[in-house]
């Protein structure tokens, strides 16, 4: 079994290096034959490419290709097109993974190629969330790292052919979320099976949380409420409608938790820039994620005002 790993990225230098080093030090194992790893730099304007090429004999299993700027889901489409292994394996340019996480993968797949006569299957890895950079990997695991996603490209492998006739990435998803769920929805109409492999395991490396972060965290919020409604009108299902949490349960739970908005990013900030100078960054993310959840689901409401307006007013008179 030839293994493609594909990893788009863009501006992560610094963590992409851990990543890189870490996919340099598998331990490889049958039924493994060999493996490549397709790097998509997608128009990084940071020193990602000069620093390949700068330490091309140390990453042997590299491969670089450069687009420009087009987002995730063209960088992944390109990635599997210009791979060579029967089996693709999508992580993240910011995950850590240990030295066995090729080889669970590749033996979970054939273990379950094997028993079910097909190769209709996927497996998911572990995905442990850490703020640790100098040594991310010695990150417990967290009850927040469980996921319940179908398939999140964050970790995991899966059969090229299915995947190609899955019909891989939609490359409307240019911003931020929902590309890799969306094309889950597509493998899961095609009756393919999601297989745990929590053995399989990945690092996740999101910087603690800094007050300076958080314009930017607001907007991944509104461009995920954008992509969401591009995914919910893909697939207008009650299952995608609460993915994205566009019900009127999302919004009334947010709106309860935050007191009508009373508890928003500007009055949370000094308890926020408390939590931080005492070392809780991680608290401080969390409690934050009330009002950016709140946001998020105002947000796509909005848009799907906006979008209803705009074919109102393109409708023949």
């Amino acid at each position: 079994m030839f293994l493609s790993v594909v990893i788009p990225t863009y501006n992560r230098l610094p963590i992409l290096q851990k990543c890189l080093r870490a996919l340099e030090a598998q331990e490889l194992a049958a039924p493994i034959s060999g493996y490549e790893v397709v790097l998509v730099d997608d128009g990084s304007t940071d020193d990602t490419v000069a620093w390949l090429r700068g330490h091309a004999a140390e990453l042997p299993h590299i491969r670089l290709i450069q687009q420009e700027h087009g987002g995730p889901a063209e960088g992944r489409n390109r990635g599997v097109q210009q791979a060579q292994g029967e089996v693709i394996v999508f992580i993240d340019s910011d995950l850590v993974v240990t030295p066995s996480f090729l080889r669970c993968h590749a033996q979970a797949l054939e273990q379950h190629w094997t028993r079910r006569g097909d190769r209709r299957c996927f497996t998911y890895g572990a995905v442990i969330n850490t703020a640790n950079f100098d040594t991310p990997t010695s990150e417990p695991h967290k009850l927040q790292d469980v996921s319940f996603a179908y398939f999140a490209t964050g970790n995991v492998a899966i059969d090229r052919t299915l995947l190609e006739q899955a019909g891989l990435f939609d490359t409307r998803f240019r911003l931020y979320g929902w590309e890799d769920l969306e094309l889950g929805e597509r493998l899961r109409s095609l009756g393919v099976a999601l297989v745990r492999c929590p053995e399989a395991v990945g690092y996740h490396w999101h910087p603690a949380l800094r007050l300076e972060r958080i314009p930017d965290l607001i907007r991944v919020e509104r461009e995920r409420a954008k992509m969401g409604l591009v995914f919910y009108l893909k697939h207008p299902t009650r299952r995608v409608r609460f993915i994205i949490q566009y019900t009127w349960l999302h919004r009334l739970l947010w709106e309860l938790v935050t007191l009508g908005g009373l508890l928003n990013e500007r009055s949370l900030r000094p308890l926020l820039a408390w939590l931080i100078r005492c070392g809780h960054p991680g608290l401080a993310m969390e409690l934050l994620r009330l009002p950016l959840n709140r946001l998020g689901v105002r947000a796509l409401y909005a848009e799907a005002r906006a979008l209803a307006a705009t074919s109102q007013a393109c409708r023949p008179v």
